[in-house]
């Protein structure tokens, strides 16, 4: 099936749907129907998994551009379209959105208290993720935006564990502090444009002044540079993982740090490409700090949220680096990366979420030796330390290895060291397999009970997809390069 077989039928609405209607459903089942609001969210989120994996499969990446297009006008005084369209670039986050989503829920099967409240609030979440990434109206993008940041209060200040009330509060506040610098940027381009509209494609078309072009830049990387971690405005985000549950931990590494990347790439770097020629040394940076702080930082970490934490905060450096780079291959791996470390981050929280549920702890020295007593849940936190720093054959290997091949090339210094920090980073993940999963086993966890059949689907999921896509990364550098390679060619 292609593009073509699927005209008329506005299969991103149809997603974005799955979440709004699946929020509504949820609403009107009685609370203390439990189980019923459990199968009816992962139906939904079934759905819209679906929807998304069709989509993927439908795209016609030979063809490139835009496609699967729904454009209608909303505000006319304003220039304000309802305008979807999925190309290269925002297809792999739609993909990726959809199976956090779709595990996470899976995840959460155990959860007792005040269920229906919590799964109305991620498919609240998700559908601001859906949203910014389908978008491509500067309104709809930046209503969505604040769509997906709002449910992170709650979510974390009821549902959460470590100091969540603190961690839910410094989240929120850093995000509107962002959310503060990309509104006023919007607002400027649409008066600078002079063409009152707010499509994206149209205000490219118009092109800015370089001192606009500069500025506006500054403002949307530093806006969206804080949801994607961007050292030194990242400290909201270890606090936040640690806080937060397991399903939204899994959302928020895996999907909602990315909305800041993605927000930099098809925000800034479209609309103001002297602003990233200018910013770039900058931009490239604050990358390689990250890399560096963030592996560094982990390595002294005794708790296991906090050290998926840190590597959360470098690894988002190397998506910023790949950005910084302005070459095919670095943008190439900077969504790859992206996408990688999405499903790679949700398959370690889900781990980490079952040994904290059964041991209710967290701390690297009261584990040890749960490898002899869990042997499944180790597996899958070992496979997502092996992912996240880069073993061959997995789909973060590929992503690293463009990265840093154009960074090298770019930035010749910045690039060693960003790679130091990568070493840096597999000798801390290393560490905390042994101390966690080897060595003298804790006579506390001897009777805790391993992952049954049915928890183990959600992570099998999501270790199938990290082997898949290493072994076949084709099958998202094809899409991701159909679009990159007319972006780049602007500069």
């Amino acid at each position: 099936m292609t593009s073509m077989d699927m005209a008329g039928f506005p299969i991103l609405t149809a997603i974005l749907m799955s979440t709004v209607l699946g929020l509504l459903v949820i609403l009107f089942i009685p609370a203390e129907r439990t189980r019923l609001i459990k199968q009816v969210s992962l139906s939904f989120a079934s759905i819209g998994l679906v929807l998304c994996v069709l989509l993927y499969l439908s795209y016609d990446f030979h063809k490139g551009g835009l496609q699967f297009v729904e454009r209608s006008l909303w505000v006319k005084s304003l220039g304000i379209y309802y305008f979807n369209a999925v190309d290269g670039i925002n297809l792999p986050m739609m993909l990726l959105t959809s199976i956090v989503l779709f595990t996470g829920i899976w995840t959460m099967w155990e959860l007792e208290y005040r269920v229906k409240e919590f799964f109305a609030l991620i498919f609240l979440l998700v559908a601001g993720v859906y949203g910014v990434f389908m978008s491509m109206d500067l309104f709809w993008i930046f209503v969505w935006y604040d769509v997906s940041l709002f449910p992170m209060y709650p979510l974390i200040a009821i549902w959460g564990g470590t100091r969540k009330e603190y961690g839910a509060m410094k989240l929120t506040l850093y995000l509107l502090a962002g959310s503060a610098l990309i509104l006023p940027a919007i607002l400027y381009l649409w008066v600078q444009g002079g063409a009152h509209t707010f499509d994206l494609f149209e205000l490219q078309r118009i092109g800015f002044s370089v001192f606009d072009q500069r500025l506006t830049f500054l403002m949307l990387y530093l806006g969206f540079g804080i949801l994607a971690a961007v050292w030194p405005f990242h400290t909201w985000s270890p606090v936040g993982h640690v806080a937060a549950p397991t399903a939204v931990s899994m959302i928020h590494a895996g999907v909602l740090m990315k909305l800041g990347a993605y927000g930099v790439l098809r925000i800034a770097m479209t609309l103001c490409p002297e602003g990233l020629a200018y910013w770039s040394n900058l931009m490239a940076l604050l990358a390689v700090i990250g890399i560096v702080y963030g592996a560094l930082v982990g390595l002294a970490q005794t708790d296991l949220k906090y050290v998926i934490g840190y590597s959360s905060v470098s690894h988002m450096g190397i998506v910023g680096l790949g950005l910084a780079t302005m070459t095919v291959s670095g943008i190439n791996g900077a969504v790859f990366q992206m996408f990688a470390h999405g499903v790679m981050t949700a398959l370690f929280f889900s781990s980490v979420g079952y040994i904290y549920d059964r041991t209710h702890t967290k701390i690297i020295p009261e584990l040890g030796g749960l490898s002899k007593t869990m042997p499944v849940a180790s597996t899958f936190f070992i496979l997502a330390a092996l992912a996240g720093i880069g073993v061959p054959l997995m789909a973060s290997f590929w992503a690293e290895l463009l990265v840093f091949v154009s960074a090298v090339k770019v930035f010749p210094v910045g690039g060693v060291l960003a790679l130091m920090g990568l070493i840096v980073s597999a000798l801390f993940m290393l560490r905390v397999v042994q101390r966690t999963f080897y060595g003298d086993k804790n006579p506390r966890w001897e009777h805790i009970p391993d992952v049954n059949g049915f928890l183990a689907v959600p992570r099998i999921i999501l270790v199938s997809i990290i082997f898949f896509f290493g072994l076949f990364p084709k099958f998202i550098l094809d899409v991701v390069q159909s679009a990159v390679i007319p972006f780049v060619g602007r500069f």
